[in-house]
C-alpha cells in the first residue's frame, strides 16, 4: 500500500496518444495491486461532462479564449474537490488525462492569455495541488491532428499554427519543470513508449 496518494497526469497535443497510454498505465498498476482512479479533463463528473460538451461542440466556434479558460477551470475545481483530493486522501493513485499544463499550453501559449493570470486562477481551483509526475507525449502537430481523425471537435478544428503553439507551449513547460515533466516521443511503438512510462511510474510508487 502507498504511504500517500500519488498524482500522475498525462499531457500532449491532439492525437498524441495520452488517453491510450493513461488507460494502459491504469490497467497495469491495478494488476500490480494498486488502487487507481482514472479520470479526464474536462470530464469525470456529471457536471464536468456537461462542461466538456460545451467546450468541444464545434457549433461554439466563436467562444472567447477567456470564456474557454474559465470553463476549463470550473471543471477542474469540481474534479479536484469531488474526485481527486478524496482519492489521494485514501492513498490511491490518481491518473488524470490532462490537467493544469493543458490550460497553460492551450489558452496561454497558444491562446495568448497571460500565463500569470492562469497560474493565479489555477492555484485557487486546485488548492495548490500539483502532479507528482507528468508524462508529456510529444508529437508533430500536423501528424497528431491526422491521428485524431476526421470527426474533429472544436479544439481540434483550430488552425495548424494554433496547434504548433500548443506543442511548443508544452515543451516550454517541460523545460521549466524537468523534474516533474517527462517528455516522451509518441511516434514510437506503443509498447516501447508504455514500457518507459511504467518504469518511471513504478519508481515513485512507494
Amino acid at each position: 500500500m502507498l504511504k500517500r496518494g500519488l498524482f500522475i497526469t498525462f499531457e500532449g497535443p491532439e492525437g498524441s496518444g495520452k488517453t491510450t497510454h493513461s488507460k494502459l498505465l491504469c490497467g497495469f498498476l491495478r494488476k500490480k495491486g494498486f488502487k487507481v482512479l482514472h479520470t479526464r479533463e474536462p470530464g469525470g463528473t456529471l457536471i464536468n461532462e456537461k462542461i466538456r460538451n460545451i467546450l468541444l461542440d464545434p457549433k461554439n466556434k466563436g467562444m472567447d479564449v477567456g470564456c474557454e479558460m474559465l470553463l476549463y477551470m470550473a471543471a477542474r475545481a469540481q474534479i479536484v474537490k469531488q474526485k481527486i483530493l478524496p482519492s489521494l486522501g485514501q492513498k490511491k493513485i490518481v491518473i488524470c488525462d490532462r490537467f493544469t499544463d493543458a490550460t497553460l499550453a492551450y489558452q496561454g501559449y497558444a491562446g495568448g492569455m497571460d500565463l500569470k493570470v492562469i497560474d493565479n486562477i489555477t492555484s485557487i481551483v486546485t488548492k495548490g495541488l500539483k502532479p507528482d509526475i507528468t508524462f508529456l507525449l510529444d508529437i508533430d502537430a500536423k501528424q497528431g491532428l491526422l491521428r485524431a481523425g476526421r470527426s474533429k471537435d472544436r479544439m481540434e478544428r483550430k488552425s495548424i499554427l494554433y496547434h504548433n503553439k500548443v506543442r511548443n507551449g508544452y515543451l516550454s513547460i517541460a523545460k521549466k519543470e524537468p523534474k516533474r515533466v517527462k517528455v516522451l516521443s509518441s511516434t514510437g511503438e506503443i509498447g516501447q513508449v508504455q514500457k518507459e512510462i511504467r518504469k518511471a511510474a513504478l519508481k515513485i510508487c512507494h
